[in-house]
């Protein structure tokens, strides 16, 4: 098949993820067609039958906001007739399944057709979708998709609560890793001569969004950092990274707290921690914490939206509610304070993530997600076609 896939290409789980989807389609011979207004991070300069199109957007001084969305619409129009894509992804309702659904509008004037899905990832559904400003054009784009997936069963649910979806069904396709990638056994000595003091490592890796409570990562770890001697690196950047330095300064554990700031590969920082956090207000996946758990680290996390699909309380790690950072370091503390208690989890996070969310399993998903699009868009041309011979003034000769 040919794919076009749209996403935001910045720091972040659904583009990793989109990006990681367009790869292994690629390596099972389908050919992808990134269609977005800048390389996405996790890909590389160069891949077999991988491509992408950069969406200009035009400034002009008559738009005080440049229309992004409409551009899109334009790019993936032109991509979709001149590298003839069968199925348009969208990773994010608004605006790329609203695009999506413009061009798939201007395709039919001319006769042509694609297939739309649209992958939900969270925001888009639990924060902008429910927005007023953008409740009714999300909706809209949702059931205008011939197929519609989200990446959690939380998330399936949020959105059939919020929007309804009228004659549409939601099916969950979960995130996945790369067993060959997240292999801690890869990776020996990854933070040598970064992390001098003895002592278990613990790590976070975000965005740093209030989403994410950074700010409670540090409250943990200085709680931890009181039981046993330990090291926290915090991976990312964002809004709140002041905040976390600041919270550090304050609690008296700034020496022992690293911020590397963003960096685009983790599997081998991941693959040298103990514990990894993850104490979010909501994730609709958690997407660094099945990394973390392929690498073999156990994670202490908020049992908060989607996290207890990936997470098993007591096997892998320990959820915690929200907030709670007294709760979740002394689950921490449980955990490693414990050596072959901590061998024990850290062996079943890595045969839970790959036996779950296994990219072989995953993609195979996908395919027959596209496969079902596919055959909806064939019923759909069916269909026009025959209301177009239904309104001649007269019969066609046989």
């Amino acid at each position: 098949m040919k794919i076009g896939i749209t996403c935001y290409p910045t720091y972040g789980g659904s583009g990793a993820m989109a990006t990681e989807l367009g790869i292994a389609l690629a390596s099972r011979g389908h050919e992808i067609h990134f269609i977005t207004y800048a390389q996405p991070f996790r890909l590389p300069a160069f891949l077999p039958r991988v491509f992408f199109h950069e969406v200009d957007v035009g400034r002009y001084p008559l738009f005080e906001y440049p229309p992004y969305d409409l551009a899109l619409a334009v790019r993936m129009h032109e991509v979709v007739r001149t590298a003839k894509l069968d199925v348009l992804h969208c990773h994010y309702a608004i605006p790329h399944a609203t695009s999506a659904w413009i061009a798939r509008e201007m395709l039919r004037e001319t006769g042509e057709d694609v297939a739309l899905v649209t992958t939900l990832h969270g925001t888009d559904i639990t924060i902008v979708g429910q927005d007023p400003s953008y409740y009714a054009i999300t909706k809209f784009s949702i059931e205008k998709s011939d197929r519609i997936t989200a990446v959690s069963e939380h998330l399936q649910r949020e959105t059939v609560h919020a929007f309804g979806c009228t004659g549409c069904a939601v099916e969950v396709i979960h995130n996945f890793i790369d067993p060959s990638v997240y292999d801690r056994t890869r990776y020996p000595g990854a933070l040598a001569g970064m992390v001098a003091a003895p002592g278990k490592v613990l790590m976070h890796v975000s965005n740093f969004r209030a989403v994410k409570r950074t700010v409670d990562v540090i409250r943990i770890f200085a709680r931890v950092s009181q039981a046993m001697p330990a090291t926290l690196v915090m991976v990312g950047d964002g809004p709140d990274r002041g905040m976390a330095q600041d919270e550090a300064r304050l609690l008296g554990v700034a020496d022992r707290v690293q911020f590397l700031g963003r960096i685009d590969t983790v599997a081998p920082l991941l693959s040298s921690a103990d514990l990894f956090l993850l104490p979010s207000e909501n994730e609709s996946f958690g997407l660094s914490a099945l990394e973390a758990l392929a690498c073999g680290v156990p994670v202490v996390a908020s049992s908060a939206g989607g996290i207890p699909e990936v997470i098993r309380e007591g096997v892998t790690g320990a959820l915690r509610p929200v907030g709670d950072t007294e709760a979740m370091a002394a689950a921490a503390v449980h955990i490693l304070s414990d050596d072959v208690r901590w061998k024990q989890m850290s062996v079943a996070s890595a045969a839970d993530a790959r036996q779950r969310f296994s990219e072989e399993r995953i993609i195979g998903q996908y395919e027959a997600t596209y496969e079902d699009a596919l055959a909806v868009a064939a019923s759909r041309r069916t269909a026009r076609n025959r209301r177009a011979t239904d309104t001649l003034p007269f019969a066609l000769p046989q």
